[in-house]
């Protein structure tokens, strides 16, 4: 079967974002994915660049708009950190793996960022520059591929940056999961302090 996309995409990247909503022919309609959520990446000036769409099943793939109002399948050219204005103005900024707990840390008042694809994506130069001179607090996903994570971004911010903490919560998957047990923000920012700081 050929697809043929207006905005000029590959026919390879078209059949995977089909595939990963389950609109492929060959997926059965128990694989079918619906969307759960739609996170924004913008540029300083809130210009929407790209998306990253978690599907349920779960799953996630990034889109960009096109001229036409439509979306192109692929990744975004310019790579940023998800809610960018917001971190461009904070002092300090932490810094989880997946949008969900980004959103989590800012309903109870704290400024959060993470980069679009999970554990095992590139932290660029360009998340480095806009860290640069902050507190940076690294929270690290309860599992090997979260630690090794936190840790490949210290190693890069680390000079750029005014101090780095990393934050280990036991217990728990992930910082949503830390709140969700009844945890506060006093807590929280208890933890952070207890933490031994490297410049």
């Amino acid at each position: 079967m050929l697809v043929h996309c207006h905005a000029g995409c590959d026919q390879s990247v078209v059949i995977a974002a089909l595939k990963a909503l389950g609109l492929w022919p060959e997926c059965e309609p128990m694989q079918r994915r619906a969307i759960a959520a739609k996170y924004d990446y913008t540029d300083e000036e809130g210009e929407l660049l790209y998306q990253v769409v978690r599907t349920e099943p779960k799953g996630f793939f990034q889109r960009r708009p096109d001229r036409y109002g439509s979306w192109i399948h692929q990744k975004g050219d310019r790579q940023v950190l998800y809610r960018l204005r917001e971190v461009i103005e904070a002092p300090i900024v932490l810094v989880v793996e997946g949008e969900k707990d980004v959103e989590t840390l800012r309903s109870h008042g704290f400024v959060a960022t993470t980069n679009a694809g999970g554990a095992n994506a590139p932290w660029l130069p360009q998340f480095t520059e806009c860290l640069s001179g902050k507190e940076v607090i690294l929270i690290p996903d309860n599992d090997t591929p979260g630690r090794q994570r936190v840790l490949r971004i210290a190693r890069d911010v680390v000079g750029s940056v005014a101090r780095v903490i990393v934050l280990e919560l036991q217990g728990c998957k992930d910082v949503t999961e830390w709140f969700g047990q009844g945890n506060s923000e006093v807590e929280f920012v208890t933890r952070i302090e207890s933490q031994e700081v490297s410049k």
